[in-house]
């Protein structure tokens, strides 16, 4: 028999199928609303340098000195406050989202594609995320990081840790990172949808507030795109509901330490209002695809109480797109560009 004679006996014969596999990512949740598993939780996400941009040692001393010793039981009350049987909203809308997104693929005739959660912080992790994806026997992985505007610390830090276990494997899936979609057409059709049924049901208020996620200004200045993205979704948001652009205000919150962060404050801008008549407002959070604790707490609760303590008569949250069907459908758009070349999106 010829040496060039094909092996029958292939350890990888079915591997080579053109199976794409779709890791949904989101930032993660800590595994329970408790001190320990804060103190886990944060000690590996404000380890990320992409996080802190301070210098290392002089940060992990801190880090390690002060912050893990008081923050975590602060974090866990307030975990807490909205952690629900299904374990953490966060996990649990990203496992939902996932579980839909697989769905429809298939019902779209995408046969050979898996959908796969994970987070970028705690479980599952990313690196659990894209072992079950290569156990499923894929030849390629699409990332889609659910930060609808990019930035370093979150989208960037994904494609971080894809790389690092990557750089492991001894072979190397084709790859395609989505690393935004803050002005796609079917993301600003489900917020402006998401706004105009709030409107439908509640009136419309004297001011729509859309609070992005803050970040350190000093990151601005060193080239992340972030609140250029965010100020632009808003604009595409309001011209597709023809609102009057003196209604809406863009804002930022969660800011951390005593740096100067993007600007206008959420908080403050609500603190504020109330003394310019603006006694009723409607609120949405754009840059999370889902709810969490930025939203159902800080936004549906310390946001309201400031509000509503500076005079501020109706205050009402409009929910993350989370698993609406439009936002799954936006979702399908995103993969179905990079599985099929034959499906574009804008």
């Amino acid at each position: 028999m010829s040496r060039f004679s094909a092996v029958t006996d292939n350890p990888h014969d079915g591997r080579f199928n053109q199976k794409t596999g779709i890791l949904l990512t989101n930032l993660g949740s800590p595994d329970a609303p408790t001190a320990a598993a804060l103190r886990t939780y944060l000690r590996e996400f404000l380890s990320d340098p992409r996080i802190v941009e301070i210098p290392r040692l002089v940060w992990m001393i801190i880090l390690h000195g002060i912050i893990l010793r008081v923050r975590p039981k602060r974090s866990a009350k307030l975990y807490e406050s909205i952690w629900t049987e299904n374990g953490s909203p966060l996990t649990h809308i990203t496992r939902q989202q996932s579980v839909k997104l697989n769905s429809l693929l298939k019902e779209q005739g995408y046969t050979n594609t898996e959908v796969v959660m994970a987070m970028r912080y705690g479980n599952p992790s990313i690196e659990a995320g894209l072992e079950e994806l290569r156990d499923k026997g894929l030849t390629r992985i699409i990332i889609l990081p659910m930060y609808p505007q990019y930035s370093s610390p979150t989208t960037g830090s994904t494609f971080d840790a894809v790389s690092s276990v990557l750089r492991k494997w001894r072979w190397v899936p084709e790859l395609h990172f989505i690393n935004g979609y803050h002005k796609n057409t079917r993301y600003i059709e489900s917020l402006a949808n998401s706004i105009s049924e709030d409107l439908e049901a509640n009136g419309m208020p004297q001011k729509i507030v859309f609070s992005y996620h803050g970040m350190p200004k000093l990151f601005l200045d060193r080239g992340d795109p972030y609140h250029c993205l965010c100020l632009q979704t808003t604009r595409l948001v309001v011209e597709k509901l023809g609102l009057d652009k003196d209604k809406v205000i863009s804002t930022f919150q969660s800011r951390f330490g005593k740096a100067e962060w993007l600007k206008p404050y959420t908080d403050a801008t609500l603190a504020a209002l109330p003394d310019e008549g603006i006694t009723d407002v409607a609120i949405i959070s754009p840059a999370f695809s889902a709810d969490c604790l930025e939203t159902l707490e800080e936004l549906e609760g310390e946001n309201r109480e400031i509000f509503e303590n500076a005079g501020g008569e109706k205050y009402r949250y409009i929910a993350a797109l989370n698993d609406r069907d439009d936002h799954i459908e936006a979702c399908l758009l995103y993969t179905s560009d990079a599985a099929d070349d034959s499906l574009r999106v804008d």
